[in-house]
């Protein structure tokens, strides 16, 4: 997490946890394809038709959230690339509006309407997984949004054990064990193509299960080519087929699916704590020895956690680039960034060299 990330998801916090006095709250989210022009002729006419409204306090704080609005439109000559989310109102007794303009993901849907959920679903909406675990004496279907996993279907596979019986020839007992498991195989592609399609797609697919059950499931091109397209990671070792190994699957696809800065950023913790365990003398943590190090010039990476303040964060990666030293953010929804944050105060450094 860089820390632009990390101060949109503090400016988005303190939009969510804002509280309105008597009236309603106003939030505008607009998609980047939708027309800015027509959207200040909607915000227009609401407002020129508020100033007609009776005089009472909710009519006074819904025309200045208008007010707000219209003026904030007016500062653009054409949407952002990713579209824009307003949030005006009256909080505390104070019209307060919050703008974001620098939204990593494109809006996703129009929202004009008071007493709305502030910012959602408009500004980082989080991936949809489908998991599939296959093995030959069964498979498992489910769907991971955030951290919230939810098994879809469960099916029970008739492929035959290795053991064949009396007076069978062990070639025609191979070729029916192999159309059972064509059978099967077709029979989970055709039930991940109805979980993972349709009105609710999902953004991408791990497939997991024994190793040889699972590449030959993914290699016999049973799978709809749209789940195809989607496929992350190959194949990932699980054991069981059942909601356990469904959560085995999302931990062992968890490298696979961080980003470039994730990846960094959960490196450099352990970077941290083998070089703690090791000798403890080319890493400290503690804001105010870290500080003490910035002043030697002995920070090569600074750590902070993504728990603390903007400002803390702006201040401490400033001053390590002003030595020549680099900054992670860390995020805490890890169990190793929860524990650097708890346990070290959510800053520390990896050094050049040892200090005093």
């Amino acid at each position: 997490m860089t820390t632009t990330d990390h101060e949109l998801r503090e400016r988005i916090e303190r939009v969510e946890t804002a509280e309105s006095g008597d009236t309603d709250l106003l939030t505008l989210a607009v998609p980047p394809d939708r027309s800015l022009g027509a959207v200040r002729e909607e915000i227009e006419e609401d407002h020129a038709e508020a100033e007609y409204l009776d005089a009472d306090h909710a009519s006074h704080a819904d025309r200045d959230a208008l007010e707000r609005a219209r003026r904030v439109l007016l500062e653009y000559d054409a949407l952002p690339e990713n579209g824009l989310v307003v949030y005006a109102g009256d909080v505390g007794g104070e019209t307060v509006s919050h703008v974001f303009d620098d939204l990593p993901h494109p809006v996703a849907e129009w929202t004009y309407e008071f007493d709305a959920d502030p910012l959602d679903g408009a500004t980082m909406p989080e991936s949809t997984d489908g998991l599939v675990v296959v093995e030959r004496g069964a498979a498992v279907l489910g769907r991971l949004v955030g951290d919230d996993l939810t098994v879809e279907e469960r099916l029970e596979s008739q492929v035959m054990g290795k053991t064949r019986a009396g007076g069978q020839s062990a070639a025609r007992f191979e070729r029916e064990r192999e159309r059972q498991k064509e059978a099967f195989f077709g029979e989970v592609a055709d039930e991940a193509k109805r979980a993972f399609l349709g009105d609710d797609p999902v953004d991408r697919l791990l497939v997991g299960g024994t190793t040889v059950t699972a590449d030959a499931f993914l290699e016999g091109d049973y799978l709809d080519y749209r789940l195809e397209e989607r496929i992350e990671g190959g194949t990932f070792p699980v054991e069981y087929a059942s909601e356990q190994g469904l959560r085995q699957l999302v931990d062992r696809a968890e490298e696979e699916l961080l980003d470039p800065e994730q990846r960094a950023a959960r490196d450099a913790v352990d970077e941290f704590y083998t070089a703690l365990k090791e000798d403890g003398e080319t890493v400290v943590y503690g804001r105010d020895v870290t500080e003490e190090a910035l002043e030697f010039g002995a920070v090569e990476t600074m750590l902070l956690a993504d728990s603390l303040s903007v400002e803390d964060v702006t201040e401490l990666e400033e001053a390590a680039a002003e030595e020549g030293g680099e900054t992670v953010v860390v995020s805490t929804d890890f169990e190793g960034g929860q524990r650097f944050a708890e346990a070290f105060g959510g800053v520390g450094a990896l050094l050049r060299f040892p200090i005093e």
